[in-house]
């Protein structure tokens, strides 16, 4: 899947200042990026889940 984003201009300076700080394309850079953000999203959704069962879990232990 192709996907464009608008960057402004110090947005993509940086993008390409760290790529070549990395020694990677700021392409792949971009993409590396995105997949840490989506996967990162997707653990703190878990763990704020797994927190709320256990005070869940918590709670009803202690009304039982």
């Amino acid at each position: 899947m192709n996907i464009s984003v608008e960057l402004s201009t110090a947005e993509a300076e940086l993008l390409t200042d760290t790529a070549v700080q990395l020694g990677v394309r700021p392409e792949e850079l971009a993409r590396v990026a995105l997949t840490d953000a989506l996967s990162r999203d997707k653990d703190d959704s878990r763990k704020a889940a797994a927190y709320v069962l256990e005070k869940n879990r918590q709670l009803y232990e202690r009304l039982a």
